[in-house]
């Protein structure tokens, strides 16, 4: 109060603006007058009084309430509180000082014997729960292993059946190529008995009519008519060096005589069909190339008609036999390779010593070096 007095009391005053210059004077020191003794002491008391209300009001909110002190008990197994008594103890009453609780506290202390905890601990490690009776494999286990043993028994019977019908089918098979090769050899005698007795009695012998071509595409897409375009395009021959088995008729003849300058034909024997059909034969299967490594290949596609191995598509091919049609559709379109050696001149007929046209059996070499 007496700052605030005094700094009211200068000549500068904020709220009534500046005061003149010649308004404001040096100040002069004035010594304060003596109080009496009376009057000091009342004084003193009224600052004092002043004191303590101050001290108080500052106290009252910050000072915290006496608690009382809360023992807090860590929580122990169930079996342990079943066994150990509980113990109570008194709490403190807040009135009481601190030296009092802190004595108390340390009492209690002195009361807890040590020989309690010890049992607690020596039950911990002695005491052990019955081990957990795990059987030696599971129920699912069990059962998985009894299934694969089970389909195990299965598949072994089923195997050993399916090999027997395999060696039994295979002995089948291999009647039925000696009986096929005895036939050919038979054919081909025939051929060289009827040559021979036309030559003794003076005559000529003209051997029937070839009834297999095999015919080779030489020319490429460019400067093809659409004629010869689309009898090529219905032969399957759709890339240079393409091959295909054809079935000799009226038709057929007309076909390849027109689209003869763009390709070459010719009447395979025997070996030539085989090679062919061992080497470069594919099958197709619901429009697929299908490798023939198997006779089952053969047999599902084919097996409705009697040809269940590839013996019997050779003899189907090669003899010209009732079924084919579906025989030869079956093969995919042969892909040959450049011929070994190279060819001669594909714009010249091989009467004229060129490539296209007909060749008649020379037509097994120039397979053979594309084979």
């Amino acid at each position: 109060k007496k700052k605030k007095k005094k700094k009211g009391s200068s000549g500068i005053n904020a709220e009534y603006g500046e005061v003149a210059p010649e308004e404001i004077s040096d100040p002069v020191y004035t010594p304060p007058a003596e109080e009496s003794a009376e009057e000091s002491v009342e004084s003193d008391k009224a600052v004092s009084e002043e004191d303590e209300d101050i001290a108080e009001e500052v106290a009252a909110p910050t000072v915290a309430p006496v608690e009382e002190p809360v023992e807090v008990v860590a929580e122990e197994d169930k079996d342990e509180e079943m066994a150990e008594p509980e113990e109570v103890v008194e709490a403190v009453e807040p009135d009481q000082d601190e030296e009092m609780a802190v004595s108390d506290d340390e009492d209690i202390a002195e009361e807890v014997p040590a020989e309690v905890v010890a049992p607690v601990q020596e039950t911990r490690k002695t005491v052990k729960a019955p081990a957990m009776v795990v059987p030696a494999k599971p129920a699912s286990l069990l059962k998985k292993e009894a299934r694969a043993a089970e389909l195990a028994s299965k598949t072994a019977a089923s195997s050993k059946k399916l090999a027997t019908l395999k060696a039994a089918r295979r002995k089948e098979i291999v009647k039925k190529t000696a009986k096929y090769y005895k036939q050919y050899e038979a054919a081909d005698k025939e051929e060289v008995r009827l040559a021979r007795e036309a030559k003794a009695n003076g005559n000529y012998y003209v051997p029937a009519e070839a009834r297999l071509a095999f015919v080779v595409r030489l020319r490429g897409v460019n400067n093809i008519p659409p004629k010869p375009r689309k009898i090529m395009k219905l032969m399957r021959l759709r890339q240079i060096n393409n091959g295909v088995f054809v079935k000799l008729n009226k038709a057929s003849k007309e076909m390849l005589r027109i689209a003869e300058p763009y390709i070459t034909f010719g009447y395979p024997n025997l070996k030539t069909v085989r090679e062919l059909i061992y080497k470069r034969g594919f099958g197709k299967v619901n429009g697929q190339r299908v490798a023939i490594n198997d006779n089952t290949v053969i047999e599902q596609a084919l097996g409705k008609y009697g040809i269940v191995c590839i013996e019997d598509l050779i003899h189907e091919i090669f003899t010209v036999g009732p079924h084919f049609k579906q025989a030869n559709n079956f093969l995919w379109h042969f892909k040959l390779s450049c011929a070994k050696g190279g060819l001669r001149k594909i714009n010249n007929h091989f009467v004229e010593g060129g490539d296209f046209g007909n060749r008649e059996h020379f037509i097994n070499n120039i397979v053979r070096r594309m084979n």
